[in-house]
């Protein structure tokens, strides 16, 4: 009784060979899947509008303040506010202009322009995150619907074992059969209770699915029934230096190369900082008019002309600590890269590693495992139709497949949810940002 398994049909089509992507209206493949929760991202248009708020305020930074005007009339004779009576009292309209210290301006607008050149770096690193996120989802899904699609197929072979087992018990004299019955059933409602769990599974994937696809009703939607061909961006051979080669490739990660710009924008912090050792002028000027005297006696108006500035004398507790806040927060930035980078890197070698196992567990189900497995059930299962075999060991043949198949689902999902967080490390700031997977 030869027995193809639908993950053979599914998976092993999906390996080998796929066909170009085709919409259709209940399908959906991880490519598409992938495309829609890109489009639908609002976190990029977040990241747009910050990147055109920082534009606009390193603009507006590299500004002159304002000037001042002031007008009013000085002194006025308070026993009858006579504008004529005495000789100082005048109409003054003046004006000043504050300059801001040394390099001040310009060293804000370029502070500024470095934080608006994170965003792009960010928006990357957030694309690469969103495939991972949606790969994963999408596969889980994947997960969940074929593993119950092995265990329906197993179903109708205990089914057909019950029945079996009850035309045994009814002909037979003795408690063997009567087990060999209850055996059955039994296994019959544990798969019952694998199907209800893994329903339930399937149904949270595809709940945290539907965030990165609004307006989609994920109830209406099928999932493709190929696996997905992915492959890593590039290839990562061990070598002598290999560590030192994952390092380079992380440093042009858009992660980290995001902070960097962050530092650059911090080590501005700095400089601006020090400005405030220098400094601030402004400059006035005013003019007076003064109408002639009681007598007609003309009166000459006054015209007035300053320069004012601060002096940063106190410098202890003001310019020094505001200049060491600035260097910790760039020290603080470092020591955020170097974390990340260690992390990233752990992350990195860790899924390497995971790779080269889980590819190496494939090969051996492909090549021995399966048939071997199948093998011995469909041996065990003749054997008892024919009255030379024990019914407890059918059963526990046909778990043995069952699982042996699920076992080799979860590491061809395993391997490609792999393959999708290494290509998140492997994304660099000059790859095309709107590259997706195959389906």
């Amino acid at each position: 009784m030869a027995r193809i398994s639908l993950l053979k049909k599914a998976a092993f089509i999906g390996l080998i060979g796929l066909s170009p992507l085709v919409w259709a209206q209940d399908e959906l493949t991880l490519g598409q899947a992938v495309s829609l929760a890109l489009e639908n991202d609002p976190w990029l248009d977040g990241s747009r509008y910050r990147e055109r708020a920082l534009t606009a305020q390193s603009i507006a930074a590299a500004s002159l303040p304002d000037p001042i005007v002031s007008i009013g009339f000085e002194n006025l004779p308070a026993d009858g506010f006579n504008f004529r009576q005495e000789p100082m009292t005048q109409f003054r309209v003046g004006v000043s202009q504050v300059f801001p210290r040394s390099e001040t301006r310009d060293l804000k607008r370029r502070q500024l322009s470095e934080e608006g050149a994170q965003q792009p770096l960010m928006r990357q690193d957030r694309l690469a995150g969103v495939r991972v996120a949606v790969s994963r989802l999408w596969l889980e899904a994947y997960r969940n619907r074929w593993a119950r699609e092995l265990i329906e197929e197993d179903r109708a072979l205990f089914e057909y074992l019950v029945d079996v087992a009850e035309s045994s018990y009814t002909s037979a004299v003795g408690e063997t059969r009567r087990q060999d019955l209850v055996r059955a059933q039994l296994e019959l409602t544990r798969l019952e209770d694998r199907l209800t769990e893994l329903q339930q599974q399937q149904e949270v994937n595809l709940a945290g699915l539907h965030e990165w696809l609004p307006g989609t009703d994920m109830n209406d939607i099928e999932l493709s029934d190929s696996l997905p061909m992915l492959t890593l961006g590039q290839s990562l051979a061990v070598g002598q230096n290999h560590t030192e080669r994952l390092v380079q490739l992380l440093l042009a990660h858009p992660r980290i190369r995001s902070i960097d710009q962050k530092i650059v924008a911090e080590g501005t912090g700095i400089r601006l900082a020090e400005q405030k050792y220098k400094p601030q002028w402004s400059v006035n000027a005013s003019y007076g008019y003064r109408e002639d005297d009681p007598m007609g006696v003309y009166r000459s108006d006054f015209v007035s002309f300053g320069v004012s500035f601060d002096l940063p004398m106190f410098t202890t507790n003001r310019q020094d600590k505001e200049v060491q806040a600035a260097q910790a927060t760039e020290a603080a930035a470092r020591t955020e890269k170097t974390l990340e980078l260690r992390s990233m890197l752990a992350g990195l070698e860790a899924a390497l590693a995971r790779l080269e196992r889980l590819s190496q567990r494939e090969s051996l189900y492909e090549e021995r495992l399966l048939q071997e497995i199948s093998d011995q059930a469909e041996a065990s299962l003749t054997a008892y139709t024919n009255e030379a075999g024990d019914f407890a060991e059918v059963v526990r043949a046909r778990i043995a497949e069952l699982n042996t198949n699920i076992d080799f689902l979860n590491i061809q999902i395993d391997r490609l949810q792999t393959i999708a967080e290494l290509n998140y490390y492997l994304v660099s700031v000059e790859e095309d940002s709107t590259r997706s997977v195959s389906p």
